[in-house]
Parts: C-alpha cells; sequence; structure tokens
C-alpha cells in the first residue's frame, strides 16, 4: 500500500521560501511512473504545479517556472519541492501524488492514483 506524507508547510511573507517534503513508503521511484505535486486553493481546481516522470523529465507550470524547483531523492525515498520568491497567489493547500502517465504525460491529475494528506502553504503580501 503506497503512502505518501507531505511535511513543510506554513506561512511566510510574500518573497520568502520554503521546502516541501513528501515521504513515500510502498512506493518505489522507478522508470516510467510519475510523481508530482499539486495545489488547490480555495474554490478553484486542483492543478499540476510540478511533476517527474520518471527517466523523462520534469514538467513546471507556467506561473511557477523559475521560482520552484522539484527533486526526488531515490535512496531515501522522498520527493520535494524547493519554492522561492514566493506570492500570495502561491497560496494553497499542497499535495504529493504518484501515479502513472495519462496522455502520455505526467501533467494530468488522471494518471494519478495515490495522494498525500497535503500541507498549507500561505504567503502574505
Amino acid at each position: 500500500q503506497v503512502q505518501l506524507v507531505e511535511s513543510g508547510g506554513g506561512s511566510v511573507q510574500a518573497g520568502g521560501s520554503l521546502r516541501l517534503s513528501c515521504a513515500a513508503s510502498g512506493f518505489t521511484y522507478s522508470r516510467g511512473y510519475c510523481v508530482g505535486w499539486f495545489r488547490q486553493a480555495p474554490e478553484k481546481e486542483r492543478e499540476a504545479v510540478a511533476t517527474i516522470y520518471i527517466g523523462e523529465g520534469t514538467y513546471y507550470a507556467d506561473s511557477v517556472m523559475g521560482r520552484f524547483s522539484i527533486s526526488q531523492d531515490n535512496r531515501k525515498n522522498m520527493l520535494y519541492l524547493a519554492m522561492n520568491s514566493l506570492k500570495p497567489e502561491d497560496t494553497a493547500r499542497y499535495y504529493c501524488a504518484a501515479g502513472r502517465p495519462y496522455g502520455g504525460t505526467c501533467r494530468n491529475i488522471r494518471g494519478y492514483t495515490n495522494w498525500g494528506q497535503g500541507t498549507q502553504v500561505t504567503v502574505s503580501s
């Protein structure tokens, strides 16, 4: 059984930084699988922030390009999201997820079958 547990959220001022972590159990970061970070703000749909198509490449939403960085540590079975230059519009609950490609890409939320409980990120102006 796959279990994903996020940590590292919090409240920061605009321009600040946070690093989210996701501890995975029951899941191996194998080629062809997808892992990623999604976020959901109040009254908005959950959206992909950054994803890794293992063995293929990474994806970043336009809104976070150049500010966020996704990485994985296979030995520790960890997934990270470094967030810099945070903006109030980054405020959301952030989720770690794992799954398989959908439509040949890891950007589509439909491919993700395993989710963590999420961690809240609040950015004040």
